[in-house]
């Protein structure tokens, strides 16, 4: 996969993986200025990661500015070209990459017509199932693919059905009762990861929202899909992961920069997320070169 690079912006791929059905995927970053993207043979697809990101882009005669915050969801469809401002060094993202034709056999199998088959141009959107094909994926390559083929070519699969079924012209929109809107949901994932270090109380986080503990609480799991504790255990733990990968700092201060008590609660979380201790975590980053910058 090419793309066009404006002289402000630099792009690094840190990890990248390809299947035989036409299907790649990056974990990349990208710095501040403008990086243009021709008009391409494949689908695109861009799920930020991390710290919120300031950005401003331009396709299909739409134009959308705004922070993209974890788990923001960009598709771009086949043969549509764009162009991307980064208005900072938080541009972060697992990037994949469908062609037409595994696009449309998926289609063909779920009883589609693959000739009618085109992905809908979303900005900035959310898809509980697609970020968690991608975390998984992220995960896989951060740790050298271990899994092998076999384990990536099923979430391309997955990738490709549910973009199919959600977000291309022949699915239908439905429309979702309960959770946070879109405005509160932004500004409580941002805070979020602006704070992680720091004591995330449910009415702390309320408050951000401006609504009450208990309609925030469940409005949270409606939206996101897990409890909140939960989940700022998980973005506290790829905290971690991110600074494991940089030297410089013992395992109780990462500890420490991630949100969690001390090293042993650390330890067990990481355990229980990723199968790995952070002594082994970090023995595996020290290998690879993946990302190099805290998320």
């Amino acid at each position: 996969m090419s793309r066009e690079v404006g002289e402000l912006s630099q792009a690094r791929i840190h990890a990248h993986q390809r299947t035989a059905d036409g299907f790649a995927v990056q974990l990349r970053s990208d710095s501040s200025g403008i990086l243009e993207v021709p008009e391409m043979d494949t689908a695109l697809v861009s799920i930020h990661i991390g710290r919120a990101a300031r950005m401003s882009c331009r396709r299909a005669g739409l134009s959308h500015t705004g922070s993209a915050v974890h788990g923001d969801i960009d598709i771009i469809p086949v043969g549509i070209p764009s162009v991307w401002q980064m208005h900072d060094e938080n541009d972060r993202a697992v990037l994949m990459v469908f062609s037409q034709t595994l696009l449309n056999r998926i289609a063909e199998e779920n009883g589609s017509h693959p000739q009618n088959i085109e992905l809908r141009n979303r900005f900035m959107a959310r898809d509980r199932q697609l970020e968690s094909i991608a975390w998984a994926m992220k995960s896989e390559l951060e740790l050298g693919s271990p899994s092998g083929s076999l384990y990536l070519d099923g979430l391309a699969l997955s990738a490709a059905a549910r973009l199919v079924a959600g977000h291309s012209s022949t699915s239908v929109e439905q429309r979702r009762s309960g959770g946070l809107d879109g405005r509160r949901l932004r500004r409580v994932l941002e805070f979020i990861e602006a704070q992680l270090s720091e004591e995330l109380s449910l009415s702390r986080l309320a408050t951000v929202a401006e609504m009450s503990v208990s309609h925030f609480r469940a409005g949270f799991r409606e939206s996101v899909g897990t409890a909140v504790h939960q989940y700022v255990i998980e973005r506290r733990v790829e905290r971690a992961k991110s600074l494991l990968m940089r030297e410089g700092q013992s395992i109780a201060e990462i500890a420490l920069c991630a949100g969690f008590t001390h090293q042993s609660h650390l330890a067990r979380h990481m355990q229980r997320s990723t199968g790995f201790s952070p002594l082994q975590m970090k023995r595996i980053f020290a290998e690879r070169m993946i990302f190099t910058a805290t998320d």
